[in-house]
């Protein structure tokens, strides 16, 4: 028996909110009962199949979770080590969960250097890492993680839109509530407020004087 970590990201390409970081560890021999959940990439489910999956992971393994807000994501981009960041919080998840094995989906274009940057951040816990692409989609492990991290980064966007009193939308650029939200209310809003991505593209298109240092990434 070997317990088993998986690693995945949800909010990586939005303007508005975190990027959480979501783990799932389990027995190996609890993966057939994990299949059975429907456990998959969130992107191809629906919000009420993920709240009932998310519902059923503790019974069957360890959920977790690390939350990186606007501001620190904002900070590494500007050092052009977004992935460093990333992969440093999937090992903080590593070392609170100590597994045996980890399998992670990669955002970098070189699956191997991100195990290894994960293998740096987790504080000597002695665990394989595996990282490549598409996990979230081939992995059951990984969807479940998939699914902890998209349904608490939807969490936090509903609570940012109960705080705000206006529906800010889903928080990514190619939704048309979230950038007319934007339009909005930055437009009589001093300063950048901490809900928000100062560093991404969008900014620049949605008020133009605003600077912006890179570009939108991935929509999970």
């Amino acid at each position: 028996m070997t317990r088993i970590l998986g690693l995945d990201e949800a909010g990586r390409g939005s303007v508005i909110g975190p990027l959480v970081v979501g783990g799932f560890v389990v027995d190996s021999e609890r993966i057939d009962e994990l299949v059975g959940t429907g456990a998959t990439d969130s992107k191809v489910l629906d919000p009420e199949s993920r709240e009932r999956i998310l519902l059923e992971l503790p019974h069957l393994g360890v959920c977790d979770t690390v939350v990186l807000p606007p501001r620190e994501i904002d900070r590494y981009v500007a050092l052009g080590r977004l992935n460093d960041l990333e992969a440093h919080a999937f090992g903080t998840l590593v070392a609170r969960l100590a597994p045996e094995e980890v399998h992670a989906d990669a955002c970098d274009t070189d699956p191997r250097r991100f195990a290894r940057t994960i293998a740096k951040s987790c504080g000597g816990v002695g665990a394989r890492i595996l990282a490549s692409h598409h996990a979230d989609r081939d992995d059951p492990i990984v969807g479940a993680a998939s699914i902890v991290a998209k349904v608490r980064r939807d969490r936090a966007i509903a609570r940012l839109s109960r705080q705000l009193g206006v529906e800010v939308g889903s928080g990514y650029p190619s939704d048309p509530r979230t950038i007319a939200f934007l339009k909005e209310r930055l437009e009589r809003e001093y300063g950048m407020p901490a809900w928000v991505r100062g560093s991404w593209a969008t900014m620049q298109r949605v008020i133009p004087e605003r600077p912006a240092r890179t570009l939108d990434a991935f929509e999970t």
